[in-house]
Formats: structure tokens, C-alpha cells, sequence
């Protein structure tokens, strides 16, 4: 018997979390949150398809909320088993673990002291105890090509996927009771190809049998990289001949790093004024910062030896306020400023308390580079609202509003179907992480129009048996 089960991201953006088992051993690939509005909270805290204590092993392909966030609740709710990743994935993981505990403290702290702004905070899924009790159930880390064997006739091999640092796609080997093999490729997040810091994802050791893939820009391609940078360093010379204030909701896991890159070598060439105050206003994006010194052999050797020479990340009019003090005295900074601030899709953290105070300002620029799921604050401004409940106040859309998604993480359309191409022909090609009626969708179009006909959409908790004649 091998069974695979899809217990998040099904038809659906967020909360991978799929389930593969035999008669002998049973395990997870990811293993992440839902996000969006308030109204998938309850879903977060619902139950996960299966018994947390039956699972021997989580394979975690990246340290995105969206596919880690959950992890803790998996423990606490009787997980014993080994956690497999990536060393950079294993320390961002406890980064990102670690702030969403807080994060979820602060979030019912802050109802108890406003309980007039009505509605209910939920109680947190899990605390810092939690997150570090799982964090003790990481087995050795995994290295690219490395083959590493799970139980008896089960092995993976990480495949370097190019999403953001230590993401993998997962290469898994079954042997049947018939004495033959199964192989299921899992793509994890899929990066964009030429971005400056990290080095572009590899093809699987083989031709793979099933593969599941991520489908999120299914439906479209990003913007040429050049025009995307050329738009936002015109944003923000813009605002700064205004002396507005440039905001960038920023998602601490890559597109932190790709956009301060940019930043310091426009600064460097004379794009930008190299006084122009730029703020990395959240504690997990710097402490991610940290982990690229610190993982230099997953970058592009280039970058990697300008890191070692001239660090980029290291200028003195780049600033990193760990502190909330620090963090409050960015509003009395005078004239132009850069600032970056978590959450990207402003569901929380500090951006929602710059938002409340420069939201309404006419001079400044918002710029919103990643993708934004529906029914976030982030989408609804983008879609054209008139104002915000921010703390429980409306606060007016003023602010310049742009989108440029040349910036994203995540393949395009063009870049998932050349990725696709390099597995061969497979038996099957399960399609997840994607909007059902967008991204999922489009990309299920093309593959019939290839003929690729032996394709699904798995609905939330749907068994597939997979055998050799690709069942």
C-alpha cells in the first residue's frame, strides 16, 4: 500500500501539509499554516486530517509559515516522531516558529487590553515552548544530491528548489511489496530562476513516476527582474524627492534580502542617494539576514564573494531595528525613508503600526512586492479599498499604491512548466499550493493542451493508492 493524501493546499494557496503512507511507516511533507483573513483561524485550529500520533517522519521543503507554521500544534498534539530538512531550513524554522508563537501572544494580549474593538482572539496555537520542543526533534540536517534512507525501503533525496534559502524540492523512493519501486517528486516551493542571491533549482535525480507541484503563478508570468528593479528604485526616488516615506510590507525570507540587496547596490552606483535611510523593521528578516552570512555555499558564487568582500547587507544608512523602541522611533525620522516590515501580506506585525501611521499620508509610497492571498489586508488595499481597520480604527487609503511582482519567490508559469518538463513523463501530476479558479486552474489547461491528461486537483483529505500502473 502506498497512499498519498492531501491534508492542505488543496485547491487552495496555503497550509501544504500531505501525507504519504504504506503499511509500515507514515509521513509528512510540510506541514504548514493557512493564511489569509480571520476567517481560516478556525481551520488553523482544527483538526489535521489524521493522528498526529501515527506519524514517524515531517519532511520540510522550506521555512515558510505557509508549509512550517503548523508544526508545533503537531507536536503538542502527540507528534514523536523526526523532523528532516535542510540545515539553513532547520535555523529559519525556528526563526519563523519562534515569531509566530509571539506573534500569536501579542495578538490575544492586545484583545485583553481592547476588548471594545470587538470581535474574539483566538487562543494561541502554541507558545516559544512548543516551538523549542520541536525544534529538538530535527534530525541531522540533509545536504543537496544526499540520499538518505527513512525506513526500510524508503529513502529521500533533497533537490536544491531555489525558493529561498535552504528550500527543497523531495525525491522519494518506495519499494512496493511486489519488490518494485514508486518514485513521488514533491516540488516544495519552486524559485524563480535568475535572481542575484540564490543559485537556480535542480532537476530531479530521475525521471520521477508521480509528481506533486506547486501551482501558484500558474496562470501567469512575473515581470522581467530589470523592469522590476528600474520600477521600485523609481518608486522610491519619487518619494524621496517628495520627502515621503517608501513602505514595504516584506515577507522576512528572501524577498527581505533580494530587495536590500537591490537597495545597497543602487546606493552603490548612485542610483539612490547613499543617505537615504532604509530600516529592516522586523527581528525575523534580520535575524534571516544573519542565516545568509552564515549559508554562503546555497548562493550564486558571485554573490556569495561579494558578501564575503564588501557585505551589502552592511551600509550605514541600512538600519535594523530589533527593538519596539526602535521601532517607534522610525516615526520621528524626518524626510525620506525606506521602510520594511513584516507581515508581507499585513496580517500582522510591524507594518500594521507604520500603516496606521503613514497610510494616510498622500506623500508616501506603498509598495507591495509578493504575492497576496484573498481576504488579507494586503489584497484588499490592492484592490482598490478606501481605508483599513487598523487596532480597531479606519485609517484612509491615501498613499500611492503599487504592486510590482517581478519580486516574487515563486515560478512563474513559464518557469513551472520548463521545471515540469525536466521530470520526464510521469504517471501522474497531482496539482497543489494554487488558487483553484486562477493559478491551478490555468496551469491544468495547459497540461491538457499538451497532453497531459493523467492530471488532478486533490480535494482536502482525498486518498490516492499509487501503485506502478500509475493508479
Amino acid at each position: 500500500m502506498i497512499r498519498l493524501s492531501c491534508h492542505g493546499a488543496a485547491r487552495q494557496v496555503t497550509g501544504s501539509c500531505h501525507l504519504l503512507e504504506t503499511d509500515r511507516f507514515r509521513l509528512l511533507v510540510d506541514c504548514g499554516l493557512f493564511q489569509g483573513g480571520r476567517e481560516i483561524e478556525e481551520e488553523n485550529a482544527g483538526d489535521f486530517g489524521f493522528d498526529p500520533q501515527t506519524i514517524d517522519l515531517v519532511i520540510l521543503t522550506h521555512a515558510h509559515l505557509d508549509h512550517c507554521g503548523r508544526l508545533p500544534l503537531l507536536a503538542k498534539r502527540g507528534f514523536r516522531g523526526r523532523v528532516l530538512a535542510t540545515a539553513a531550513t532547520r535555523d529559519l524554522t525556528r526563526i519563523v516558529l519562534m515569531d509566530a508563537a509571539g506573534l500569536q501572544e501579542e495578538s490575544a494580549r492586545h484583545h485583553e487590553r481592547h476588548p471594545h474593538e470587538g470581535g474574539t482572539s483566538p487562543a494561541p496555537l502554541y507558545s516559544a515552548e512548543d516551538v523549542l520542543n520541536v525544534m529538538g526533534r530535527f534530525d541531522k540536517p540533509v545536504r543537496y544530491g544526499e540520499q538518505r534512507e527513512l525506513a526500510s525501503g524508503i529513502h529521500a533525496t533533497f533537490v536544491k528548489a531555489g525558493h529561498i534559502l535552504g528550500s527543497a524540492s523531495v525525491f522519494l523512493e518506495l519499494k512496493t511489496t511486489k519488490g518494485s519501486g514508486v518514485s513521488i517528486f514533491f516540488s516544495g516551493d519552486i524559485g524563480e530562476p535568475g535572481r542575484p542571491l540564490l543559485a537556480d533549482s535542480d532537476p530531479p535525480p530521475r525521471a520521477p513516476d508521480y509528481v506533486v507541484m506547486e501551482t501558484t503563478y500558474g496562470d501567469r508570468d512575473h515581470r522581467p527582474w530589470d523592469d522590476s528593479v528600474d520600477e521600485l528604485l523609481t518608486t522610491v526616488g519619487k518619494a524621496s524627492s517628495t520627502q515621503g516615506k517608501t513602505l514595504i510590507p516584506t515577507f522576512a525570507l528572501e524577498r527581505a534580502q533580494d530587495i536590500l540587496y537591490v537597495l545597497a547596490e543602487s546606493f552603490e552606483g548612485g542610483r539612490l542617494d547613499p543617505r537615504l535611510p532604509v530600516f529592516l523593521d522586523s527581528p525575523m528578516a534580520i535575524s534571516a539576514t544573519a542565516t545568509f552570512r552564515e549559508n554562503l555555499d546555497e548562493l550564486r558564487p558571485e554573490a556569495a564573494r561579494l558578501i564575503s568582500l564588501r557585505d551589502p547587507f552592511e551600509r550605514p544608512n541600512i538600519h535594523y531595528t530589533r527593538e519596539v523602541t526602535e521601532s517607534k522611533a522610525i516615526n520621528d525620522v524626518k524626510g525620506p525613508a525606506v521602510i520594511m516590515a513584516g507581515s508581507g501580506m499585513c496580517t500582522g506585525g510591524r507594518i500594521r503600526h507604520h500603516l496606521e501611521h503613514y497610510l494616510g499620508n498622500l506623500s508616501t509610497s506603498l509598495i507591495f512586492v509578493g504575492y497576496t492571498s484573498q481576504g488579507t489586508p494586503a489584497r484588499r488595499i490592492i484592490d482598490g479599498g478606501k481605508s483599513l481597520r487598523i487596532f480597531g480604527a479606519e485609517v484612509p487609503v491615501r498613499a500611492g499604491v503599487h504592486t510590482i511582482n517581478g519580486f516574487s519567490a515563486h515560478a512563474g508559469q513559464s518557469q513551472l512548466w520548463a521545471w515540469l518538463q525536466r521530470c520526464g513523463r510521469p504517471r501522474k501530476i497531482f496539482l497543489v499550493h494554487g488558487d483553484y479558479d486562477r493559478g491551478m486552474k490555468a496551469f491544468s489547461e495547459r497540461l491538457t493542451q499538451t497532453g497531459h491528461r493523467n492530471w488532478v486537483s486533490p480535494k482536502d483529505g482525498e486518498i490516492f493508492d499509487l501503485d506502478e500502473q500509475g493508479s
